[in-house]
């Protein structure tokens, strides 16, 4: 599945404000948590969007998405 640069780096994005909620204060980690939770709200939409306007199915991608974010192909560079 071909995926856009663009819902890469929203989801790298989302998982690099998730990794900041460790190791947090209360007041830290909620003002921390709403940065994760935007990030992460933006990267779903771009993901909906593009499955939409491309037919996808939106679990596919985004599970697609996921893995090439988390667990990238060590052929592709």
């Amino acid at each position: 599945m071909d995926i856009p640069d663009s819902l890469v780096k929203l989801q790298t994005a989302a998982d690099t404000e998730h990794s900041k909620l460790d190791g947090l204060n209360c007041e830290e980690r909620a003002a921390q948590w709403r940065n994760w939770f935007k990030a992460a709200a933006d990267s779903q939409a771009a993901v909906t969007q593009h499955a939409s306007e491309a037919e996808l199915n939106r679990a596919k991608l985004e599970a697609a998405v996921k893995q090439a974010v988390r667990h990238p192909d060590p052929d592709d560079g």
